[in-house]
């Protein structure tokens, strides 16, 4: 592969990526109490030494400017609209034009060094960085809306880990409609929850359960299945098997966005986890790009190859314009 010029061979993509915790980022973004601290944890630590080279591994590792630009303007309607309740709430305009600064005086490409933590004993991989470019990863990343993925490429018989931060849209939505049916509810941060879940708690007896709604999503449906009563990938033509996906993310869409089905696809479960997610997504003449951010033993699995024509893909002009945000922004590319 071709990134800024130079050639690169690919190897694999980590496993899972690695969602930012509220532990890691930089005092202004915390939930929580406490200034945060540097070491991050990426999972298990024998995938870990697994996938960057062993017990004891120090190895480079590189961020482009244009990821984190890009990174920057998928997140900014977080930033100026937070849904969650950051201590820096009230600076976080400010800090994203900051912050945006910051990466402008970058070179394309910019460099850093990770390495394991091995004084940490039991079975939790976890890396730590003295540089700047870890810190600036850092003091850009909001916790549990961001997550961070890496690529192993061999760079001139050296390995290098290409790492690129996503902004995750389907939990941005879920606390946007907290707030959006709740109000800002005061929260607690369940470090014993395994799911991850950030519970709030309300001043009733009992919690308010975690589900939402998505007002008109019903009409939405019912209009882009009148358009295409089926899957345009799998064929699928059983309506409890379909979703109404949303090109643009509902939770950066505004309120007419969120109910054009032009701004929508039918597709069956799992193409809509992968185009939701970014891993897959549409060119104006029907065909599919496949994200090189999925490992690649579940590229071989996913049953759709890079370039395929999807010849039932219902477009339009104006999925045009919402597909070309998709592409920009949701994109894993």
């Amino acid at each position: 592969m071709i990134i800024e010029g130079e050639k690169f061979e690919f190897v694999d993509t980590i496993e899972s990526p690695i969602t930012i915790p509220d532990s890691w980022v930089k005092p202004q973004n915390k939930l929580g109490s406490g200034n945060g601290e540097a070491k991050l944890y990426i999972g298990s630590k024998d995938k870990m030494e697994s996938f960057f080279g062993g017990h004891g591994f120090i190895v480079y590792c590189f961020v482009l400017k244009k990821d984190l630009l890009a990174y920057m303007n998928a997140i900014k309607e977080e930033y100026f609209h937070p849904s969650q309740d950051y201590r820096g709430k009230d600076d976080m305009k400010s800090l994203w034009l900051e912050r945006m600064g910051k990466i402008n005086k970058l070179p394309d490409i910019a460099t850093f060094q990770i390495k394991e933590q091995t004084q940490i004993d039991g079975i939790r991989g976890y890396v730590n960085s003295s540089d700047d470019i870890y810190k600036l990863i850092r003091e850009i990343s909001l916790p549990l809306v961001t997550y961070i993925s890496a690529m192993h490429l061999i760079y001139n018989n050296h390995s290098m880990f290409y790492w690129k931060l996503f902004a995750d849209f389907q939990e941005i939505e879920k606390r946007k409609a907290y707030i959006e049916n709740y109000g800002m509810a005061s929260y607690r941060n369940d470090t014993e929850n395994k799911w991850n879940v950030r519970e709030y708690d309300l001043d009733a007896p009992q919690s308010i359960p975690i589900k939402y709604t998505r007002d008109g999503q019903s009409e939405y449906r019912k209009k882009l299945l009148e358009e295409c009563p089926f899957c345009p990938i799998t064929m699928i033509n059983e309506e409890s098997l379909l979703i109404a996906s949303h090109i643009k993310p509902w939770a950066v869409s505004d309120s007419n966005e969120r109910i054009d089905p032009n701004n929508g696809f039918i597709l069956s479960p799992l193409y809509d986890k992968l185009f939701d997610r970014g891993y897959i997504t549409f060119s104006c003449d029907k065909r599919v790009f496949v994200s090189n951010w999925l490992s690649r033993q579940v590229k071989e699995r996913i049953g759709i190859r890079e370039n395929q024509l999807i010849q039932f893909l219902p477009i339009n002009g104006q999925r045009e314009k919402y597909l070309e945000y998709h592409r920009e922004y949701v994109f894993k590319g």
